[in-house]
């Protein structure tokens, strides 16, 4: 099933992303997204003064199939009729109003996540999991605890996997990594240095690369073979944990672990049985030895 949502947040995210004539459609679809949903290719490419061609680009740069995909994408934008306006906390914020605030914003972000979300990523990122000798995951700072929360999922379904937020441990992984490990990186900017040299040495060694960062192109993206995103939304005041970002990389962790317990779920519900008697083991009291 196509995605019929994100379209017009596409555009904004990557507007100043894109070179001029790509950026003057942009800018035309963004003022008239009615008429833009009504147009060919060759009419928006005269509307906005540039060229049926720039408008395939465009398409290509937002990594869509082509302008009829974005077209319902951004109709589907605007059948969704309510406009939710990001509201930071303010000063001695009524405790009602922080809890409406928090969660109407985490409810935003993995909306908009969801819609970002390309199955066909999804499902060559699944494809690799289900077929790799090993997993590591990847994150520093916030993101460390994205890729931690995956090592602890994909283990209870007996996959061999790593998570490491230290750049030199991580090098020394996937310094042995090879075509049947797959490695994932995590940062919500798509800037982190220590991500993107992780995934560099893992593709040198022949590793299949996973990105999980904001929508749009980055240094840690542009370093891997397949990119997850997230929606690009903006951080509150008081982002000292990431609050936004941590939520949408856990929801993407979360399909991607229910994805590959699907295409294996005899399995998986075996392992899961498996580690749920062991941990519920660990809580009962050992049987006393009885006296002669």
């Amino acid at each position: 099933m196509s995605k019929s949502n994100a379209g017009i947040f596409m555009l904004k995210e990557m507007k100043e992303k894109l070179p001029p004539s790509e950026r003057k459609i942009a800018d035309f679809i963004l003022e008239h997204p009615e008429r833009a949903i009504r147009m060919t290719a060759t009419d928006l490419g005269k509307e906005s003064q540039t060229s049926s061609a720039a408008v395939i680009r465009l398409c290509k740069s937002l990594n869509l199939k082509g302008f009829q995909d974005l077209k319902l994408r951004v109709a589907g934008d605007l059948q969704r009729n309510e406009e939710e306006e990001f509201r930071d906390i303010e000063p001695n914020e009524p405790y009602a109003s922080t809890i409406e605030k928090v969660t109407s914003h985490s409810v935003q972000t993995i909306r908009e996540t969801a819609d970002l979300l390309s199955s066909e990523e999804l499902e060559a990122a699944v494809q690799a999991m289900l077929t790799g000798r090993r997993i590591h995951f990847f994150g520093v700072g916030a993101s460390s605890i994205t890729a931690m929360d995956a090592q602890q999922k994909f283990l209870r379904i007996n996959k061999a996997v790593t998570a490491f937020t230290d750049l030199h441990m991580g090098a020394t992984v996937v310094a042995n990594a090879n075509e049947e490990d797959v490695v994932v990186g995590i940062s919500f900017s798509g800037e982190t240095y220590e991500v993107a040299k992780v995934l560099d040495i893992a593709r040198e060694n022949g590793a299949k690369t996973i990105s999980l960062t904001r929508y749009g192109s980055s240094l840690v993206a542009d370093c891997s073979d397949i990119r997850l995103y997230t929606s690009a939304n903006r951080e509150a005041t008081f982002r000292s944990g990431a609050t936004s970002s941590r939520l949408a990389q856990l929801h993407v962790i979360d399909i991607l672990f229910m994805s590959v317990a699907s295409h294996s779920y005899d399995e998986t519900v075996r392992y899961l049985d498996s580690t749920r008697e062991a941990i519920s083991s660990l809580h009962q009291p050992r049987n006393k030895k009885r006296k002669k």
